[in-house]
């Protein structure tokens, strides 16, 4: 029986919350996350190993926990430090609809694009699976026909020698 491997905490931050996952490596996270590039290598992810912070995720292992850094208050009041004495460019067309912030994750697009790879992939296997079958099928269907050509020929030499024999003794019955 293989031996379990111990379970470690990593962070990520998203947004105004971070990531965190149970699982036994970074790459099992990165994975997890649904990265397609190392967040460990850009220092954009972490191992984590205050008892506290680890808790939750320990108790769901592989699940990715969010939890919110701050309150909503802190986040609207970063927001407005971050816009503090700077002016404020008057309305256009570029601008209006635009949220201040941190750049959008990639994290959500590249975990699809993870599925539909693992899904195109199982359906690859699928068919392949289904080739060999019918391969196989084909095999087995020939072999059955030449066994059965085999013994057809067989039987007709024994029904011609029949046939022979009867005519003969009806032949002789009759005189």
């Amino acid at each position: 029986m293989a031996k379990a491997r111990k379970l470690k905490v990593f962070r990520t931050p998203i947004g105004f919350h971070d990531a965190y996952v149970a699982v036994p490596s970074q790459k099992a996270a990165l994975e997890a996350l649904g990265s397609g590039t190392d967040l460990f290598a850009a220092g954009a992810a972490e191992l984590v190993t205050d008892p506290a912070l680890t808790k939750p995720a320990l108790a769901r292992p592989g699940e990715v926990i969010r939890k919110a850094r701050g309150t909503d208050a802190e986040h609207v009041r970063a927001l407005g430090e971050k816009t503090q004495g700077k002016p404020t460019p008057g309305p256009s067309r570029e601008r209006e609809g635009k949220k201040p912030g941190r750049r959008p994750s990639a994290l959500a697009v590249d975990k699809a694009e993870k599925a539909v790879e693992v899904a195109d992939a199982r359906h690859k296997a699928a068919l392949d699976r289904l080739r060999a079958e019918e391969q196989a099928l084909e095999q087995r269907r020939q072999a059955l026909e030449k066994t059965h050509r085999g013994e057809r020929e067989r039987l007709e030499l024994a029904l011609d020698t029949a046939r022979e024999k009867y005519r003969a003794a009806l032949a002789d019955w009759a005189g």
